[in-house]
C-alpha cells in the first residue's frame, strides 16, 4: 500500500481544520481575566448539553408531532434513579447499559 501526496495533505488539512478551534479559544482567552458570574454562567453548560443529549434520546418530533419513546424513557428513570443511589458514574453507566439491553430484549 502506498501513501499519496494528496492523502497526507489531505491528513494534515483534517489534522489543523479539528486542532485549531479546539485551542484557539484556550489560545485567545490566556491572558483575559473572566468575572466570576461568567464563570458561573460557564459552569450550567456541560448540564445542559448533556441533559439535551438525554432527552432527545426519548423525545423526537415525528410526523404526528412530539413522540415519546417509553423503553429509552424507561431506561433514563432507571439509570437515573441508579445515579442517586450509588453516586458512582461507573455503575450508573453499567447498569443503564444493561437495563436498556434487557428492555430491548425484551420488548
Amino acid at each position: 500500500m502506498s501513501i499519496s501526496y494528496g492523502f497526507i495533505l489531505i491528513l494534515v488539512g483534517c489534522c489543523l481544520v479539528t486542532a485549531i478551534p479546539r485551542m484557539l479559544p484556550f489560545l485567545v482567552m490566556r491572558n483575559m481575566q473572566i468575572s466570576e458570574s461568567v464563570l458561573k454562567w460557564l459552569g450550567y453548560i456541560p448540564l445542559c448539553i448533556f441533559s439535551a443529549l438525554v432527552i432527545e434520546s426519548f423525545i423526537s418530533n415525528g410526523v404526528q408531532g412530539f413522540q415519546v419513546h417509553w423503553l429509552e424513557l424507561i431506561a433514563v428513570i432507571g439509570t437515573l434513579i441508579i445515579a442517586l443511589l450509588t453516586r458512582s458514574l461507573l455503575w450508573t453507566v453499567i447498569l443503564g447499559v444493561v437495563m436498556m439491553a434487557l428492555l430491548r430484549l425484551i420488548f
